[in-house]
C-alpha cells in the first residue's frame, strides 16, 4: 500500500535529477563554446599573421575537413614554392619541451601533437602520385599570440605563429609554379572544405582554393622583419628541381618498406643516387636514428652531404656521408685499435715482393701486366679476405675477364704472401688490411650507431666493404639498401651477395624511366656496348637494365675524326667555347 505523498516526492526527485543534467550539460556546452571562441580568435589570428603570404604565391587553404575524419578539422594548408605545410593553431600557454614530450602546464599534450605528424606523414603519402619528394611536407603547431618559440616535437615544428612565415620562407624555392598548381589540385581534393559532402559514387567537384577573407597587407604596414623574410622566400635561388620532386616510381621507392637488405638498380641517369638521398632523409625521419650513406669514391659523400643540407637542412648531422675507406679508419681509431696505413709504403712493399717472384713463370705472360696481378691481390684475395689458397683456387673470380689456371693461382699466391711479408715487416698497412680489421671488429662487438646503411655504386665495392656494412645492420628491415648498376663497374673485380651471405629474396626494385639523358645520346651510347657483358652482384650474367621511357631529347651525337692530335683539340676547345 504506497504511502501518502509518495509518488511526489519521486517526481520531485526525478525532476531535480533532470535540472542537475540539464545544469551539467548547460556547463559543458558552455565550455565548448568558450574553447570554439577561443579557437575562432586564435585561427582568425593565424589567418590573419599568415596572410603576408598570399601576396608571394602562396595558396592558403583555410578550415579544412581532417581526412577521413567527420567532425576534426584542420585549421590551414599552405603550399607554395617552399612546400606545404599543415598548420594547427594551439591557444596554448606555459608550454614546456623536455626531449620528445611536450607540456601545456602540468598536461602532457604529446599525443596531440603527434596526431599532426601522423597527418603529416598520411598527407605525404597521398602525395606520392604526384611525385613530390618525402620531405617536402611540413607540421606545424602554431601557439597563439606567441613569437620566438622554436621546438620540434615528435617531427612536428612548435613555433609562435609569429614565428610561421620565416619558418616557411627560409626554406627558399623549392617547387617550380606548375608544380605548385599539381600539388594544390591533390591536396584540394585530399583536404575538403568543412561542411562539404563526403566522396560518394558522385563525382567530386573540387572546390576552389580558400584564402583568408583580408586581403594581404601592404608592405608600409609590415615590420620590416616579416618584409625581410619574405623578400628572402621571393629571392632565394630554387634548388635544383629533382630536390622536391621525382617521378611518381621514385616517389614510391623512397618510401618503400623492405623486410630486409633491399637493391636498386637501373641504367645510368635513372636517377638511383638521386632515390637514395632522399631516402636516406627519408629514413633518418622515420627511424629517429642515424643514416650511414657511403660509397667507395673518395670525393662523392662531400658532394652528397652538401646538397642534403639543400633538402633537408633540418637532417645536417643525422646522415653520416664517408667512403668506405675513411669509415673502416675512424671506427678502427675509435675503437682503439692500433694499424699504420701508410699507401706509399705499402707500395714499395709490393714493389719488393714482385722483384722476388715474378721474374718468370705465369706471371709474366704477356697479356697481363703488373698492374693486373695487384688488382688480383687487393680485389680478389684481400678483397675478399681469404686466408688459405684452397679458397683461392676454388674461386669463381667474378669480373676479373681472364680466367687462370690452378699454376697461375699459385703463383699469385705467392706473391700475396711474399706482399704480406714485405708489410709486415715495415710495419705498415694497405687500405684492403684496414676495411679486414674494421670488419673483424665489428663482429666482434657490434656497432649500434646506424638505424639504416644506403651504398650508392655498391658495385665497385669489394666484398669485404659489404661485408662490413652488412655487419652494422644486419638483415633488420629497410637496414641496407645497396645502389648501383652491375654495367657501371669501374674498378677491377666483383663479388656476388652470396659471398656475403646477403639474399634480396625479391627485394630487389629496377628504375627504367631515364631522366638525364636524351633518348639520341642513349641509343648512341647502347650501340657502344651493345656486345658487353658482365656478372652481376645478384650473380647472374647481364647485358644491361632496360629503358622503359626518356623524358628528354636532343641532338644526335656526331662522330668526328682527326689526322692529327692538334687538329682534334683545336676542334674540341671551338666546340666547348
Amino acid at each position: 500500500m504506497t504511502m501518502a505523498g509518495e509518488s511526489a516526492g519521486t517526481e520531485a526527485r526525478r525532476q531535480r535529477g533532470l535540472a542537475a543534467e540539464h545544469r551539467r550539460r548547460a556547463t559543458e556546452a558552455d565550455q565548448r563554446a568558450s574553447r570554439f571562441e577561443i579557437a575562432e580568435r586564435t585561427e582568425s589570428e593565424t589567418a590573419r599573421v599568415l596572410a603576408p603570404l598570399a601576396g608571394i604565391g602562396y595558396h592558403l587553404l583555410a578550415d579544412r575537413r581532417w581526412p577521413g575524419s567527420g567532425t576534426a578539422q584542420v585549421d590551414m594548408v599552405v603550399v607554395g614554392r617552399a612546400g606545404v605545410f599543415i598548420v594547427d593553431t594551439k591557444a596554448w600557454r606555459d608550454v614546456t619541451v623536455d626531449g620528445d614530450r611536450i607540456s601545456r602546464g602540468q598536461e602532457d599534450v604529446t599525443d596531440e601533437i603527434a596526431r599532426l605528424a601522423d597527418l603529416a606523414y598520411a598527407t605525404e603519402e597521398a602525395l606520392v602520385h604526384v611525385g613530390l619528394a618525402p620531405g617536402e611536407v611540413h607540421a606545424v603547431a602554431a601557439l597563439a599570440g606567441q613569437r620566438e618559440m622554436h621546438a620540434h616535437v615528435a617531427s612536428v615544428d612548435v613555433l609562435g605563429v609569429h614565428d610561421v612565415i620565416g619558418h616557411i620562407t627560409k626554406r627558399g624555392a623549392r617547387l617550380s609554379a606548375a608544380r605548385v598548381d599539381e600539388i594544390l589540385a591533390a591536396l584540394l581534393q585530399y583536404f575538403p572544405v568543412i561542411g562539404a559532402a563526403a566522396d560518394t559514387e558522385a563525382q567530386v567537384i573540387v572546390p576552389a582554393p580558400v584564402l583568408p577573407r583580408r586581403q594581404p597587407p601592404s608592405v608600409e604596414s609590415m615590420d620590416e622583419e616579416l618584409v625581410d623574410q619574405l623578400l628572402d622566400g621571393v629571392l632565394e635561388a630554387p634548388i635544383e628541381t629533382w630536390m622536391a620532386s621525382l617521378d611518381p616510381a621514385q616517389a614510391k621507392l623512397v618510401r618503400r618498406s623492405f623486410n630486409g637488405p633491399a637493391r636498386i638498380r637501373g641504367a645510368a641517369g635513372t636517377g638511383k643516387t638521386v632515390v637514395g638521398l632522399h631516402r636516406a632523409a627519408y629514413l633518418a625521419r622515420a627511424t629517429g636514428g642515424r643514416v650511414l650513406f657511403t660509397t667507395y669514391i673518395r670525393t662523392l659523400p662531400a658532394v652528397l652531404e652538401s646538397l642534403l643540407e639543400r633538402l633537408a637542412p633540418d637532417l645536417v648531422g643525422r646522415v653520416h656521408f664517408v667512403n668506405v675507406d675513411a669509415f673502416a679508419n675512424q671506427l678502427l681509431k675509435a675503437r682503439g685499435i692500433t694499424f699504420d696505413l701508410d699507401a706509399l709504403e705499402a707500395r714499395r712493399a709490393f714493389s719488393t715482393a714482385w722483384n722476388a717472384v715474378s721474374a718468370s713463370g705465369p706471371l709474366k705472360a704477356a697479356r697481363f701486366t703488373r698492374r693486373y696481378w695487384e688488382e688480383e691481390i687487393a680485389s680478389v684475395i684481400k678483397g675478399r679476405g681469404l686466408t688459405d689458397f684452397d679458397q683461392y683456387a676454388e674461386l669463381a673470380r667474378v669480373g676479373r675477364r681472364h680466367a687462370l689456371p690452378v699454376e697461375a693461382r699459385q703463383a699469385v699466391w705467392d706473391l700475396y704472401e711474399r706482399y704480406t711479408s714485405e708489410l709486415r715487416s715495415r710495419g705498415v698497412s694497405d687500405f684492403q688490411d684496414v676495411v679486414l680489421l674494421a670488419r673483424d671488429a665489428v663482429r666482434a662487438a657490434p656497432l649500434d650507431d646506424y638505424a639504416a646503411v644506403i651504398v650508392d655504386e655498391a658495385q665497385d665495392l669489394s666484398c669485404a666493404m659489404v661485408s662490413l656494412l652488412h655487419a652494422l645492420v644486419g638483415d633488420r628491415p629497410d637496414g641496407l639498401t645497396l645502389i648501383g648498376d652491375g654495367q657501371q663497374t669501374i674498378y677491377p673485380g666483383g663479388y656476388t651477395l652470396s659471398e656475403v651471405g646477403i639474399s634480396l629474396a625479391g627485394r630487389g626494385v629496377v628504375l627504367d624511366v631515364n631522366h638525364r639523358n636524351t633518348a639520341e645520346i642513349l641509343e648512341f651510347a647502347k650501340q657502344m656496348v651493345a656486345d658487353d657483358q658482365y656478372v652481376d652482384i645478384e650473380g647472374v650474367d647481364g647485358a644491361g637494365d632496360a629503358v622503359s621511357a626518356v623524358t628528354r631529347s636532343g641532338e644526335r651525337p656526331a662522330v668526328h675524326s682527326f689526322a692529327s692530335r692538334s687538329d682534334h683539340d683545336a676542334a674540341l676547345v671551338a666546340r666547348i667555347e
